[in-house]
């Protein structure tokens, strides 16, 4: 799944291509992709005024009203926290959110392009030169999706945040220049009672991690995934911390972690940071770090971890003798 870095590429390549412009058309291929999108109420032209709202709106109900909240809008400057990634429009109150799920591509393409095989909606831009015309989403295995949604206030960058993010923890990126952030995340693994990879897992703790980047910040800090989490110091949670945004920022240097061509930028190219991953995936591999030091070297260990996998060092990430699994 697209984590942090990833979804930071994507964004800027909106950004470059897409912000600024008017939503010209709007076609909605499969409307799976928009099981999250809440019509309006009245949404429904023929209905009464005085009609119920529908708690599950037809497939058609939905996709009418995104197509009709999008018309004529223009995209302003993308954002992101964490894996989230929206698009404000101009009328100030509500934003096109974009969640990639597993398998979401978010592409600019001219308009005459053939159609991907599992292309779900696209958006036709208003003219701009040398820019591709259309903004499409591609989604093989349907757990992404698109959705125009309320703005609420937030302690963001942008002062606001869709509503179905306002749970969401603010990113290592967002609290890069903050103080407080290292003993912010102190207090908050202190007060758990669970693994160290099962909190940087909780994006309600702390966004945008996912199982890669968790492996490979673990890796870089030292620090086990089944360490208890009230037992982590005030200096490796800032190390931890820091781990986590020098990794981040190494893989979007990269354009991010691709293994398949599932995850690709807007212009569909494929990051390169898997090549550099020291943790994840590497099992059976010399760890690097021991071979630099001198020690014995480790050699990288694969657990079973929530139905995926972890990754680790036994030697320089040593397994706590009563660890939270």
């Amino acid at each position: 799944m697209p984590e942090l870095p990833e979804v930071e590429v994507v964004r800027r390549g909106l950004a470059a291509w897409v912000a600024g412009r008017q939503v010209m058309d709007v076609d909605v291929h499969d409307a799976r992709s928009l099981r999250r999108h809440e019509p309006s109420p009245g949404s429904d032209p023929g209905a009464p005024a005085d009609a119920p709202t529908q708690p599950d709106p037809a497939p058609f109900a939905r996709g009418e009203d995104f197509r009709a909240r999008l018309l004529g809008r223009t995209l302003q400057e993308p954002q992101r926290r964490g894996k989230y990634l929206w698009l404000p429009l101009d009328s100030a109150d509500s934003a096109l959110l974009i969640h990639l799920g597993m398998s979401g591509q978010v592409l600019v393409e001219d308009r005459a392009a053939a159609a991907e095989k599992h292309l779900k909606i696209s958006l036709d831009l208003s003219a701009r030169r040398g820019a591709p015309e259309q903004l499409r989403f591609v989604d093989q295995r349907i757990f992404g999706g698109m959705q125009v949604t309320g703005l609420v206030a937030a302690d963001h960058a942008s002062g606001a945040v869709p509503a179905p993010v306002a749970h969401i923890a603010a990113d290592p990126f967002e609290t890069a220049t903050d103080p407080s952030a290292d003993e912010r995340l102190f207090r908050a693994l202190r007060r758990r009672r669970s693994g160290l990879k099962r909190a940087l897992l909780d994006q309600s703790l702390i966004s945008g991690i996912g199982n890669i980047y968790a492996d490979e910040a673990l890796w870089r800090a030292g620090l086990h995934f089944a360490r208890r989490t009230e037992t982590v110091t005030r200096d490796e949670a800032s190390r931890l911390l820091a781990a986590a945004r020098e990794v981040m920022s190494a893989a979007l240097e990269a354009g991010g972690t691709s293994f398949d061509s599932l995850y690709v930028n807007v212009n569909g190219a494929s990051g390169y940071f898997s090549r550099s991953l020291q943790a994840y995936g590497q099992a059976g591999c010399e760890c690097s770090r021991c071979a630099v030091d001198g020690r014995s070297a480790g050699v990288i260990q694969r657990a079973k971890f929530m139905g995926r996998s972890s990754y680790w060092c036994p030697v320089c990430q040593p397994r706590p003798r009563n660890g939270r699994w």
